[in-house]
């Protein structure tokens, strides 16, 4: 898997999390936000994007929604292109190590582990009893 270290002012550290972003004005669509901030912040691409499912981080007092997507069959392809104020590490872990390690929080930011049991999901790595 792609992800990220990245400072968050919030927690005051830097955390790991999935490579993530807003909707911009030149955006014509969640995915192709998705697909712009993945190159961005990782250099990664792919032709293959599912989105994977949609959240609302807090429906009692904000509209806001959340698009999961998933790129499979990636590639490195280009250069991070940070904001300003971005400074992002990118970490490549596999998939395997990633779920080992969730309950020791190696990731804290809850809309990442949302987007991540849409994702396993989809791969079919999430066993239901």
């Amino acid at each position: 898997m792609v992800l990220v270290n990245q400072y968050r002012h919030g927690l005051k550290k830097t955390i790991l999390e999935l490579p993530s972003g807003a909707l911009e004005v030149e955006d014509i669509s969640p995915l192709a936000a998705a697909k712009r901030e993945l190159l961005e912040e990782t250099g990664y691409t792919s032709n293959n994007f599912i989105e994977t499912g949609i959240l609302s981080p807090n429906p009692a007092n904000h509209t806001n929604l959340t698009h999961s997507f998933l790129a499979t069959d990636i590639k490195l392809v280009a250069n991070l292109k940070l904001n300003v104020t971005e400074e992002i590490n990118v970490v490549l872990l596999p998939i395997e190590k990633l779920i080992e390690n969730i309950d020791n929080g190696i990731l804290l930011q809850t809309l990442h582990i949302s987007s991540l049991f849409f994702a396993l999901k989809k791969l079919g790595k999430v066993q239901f009893y």
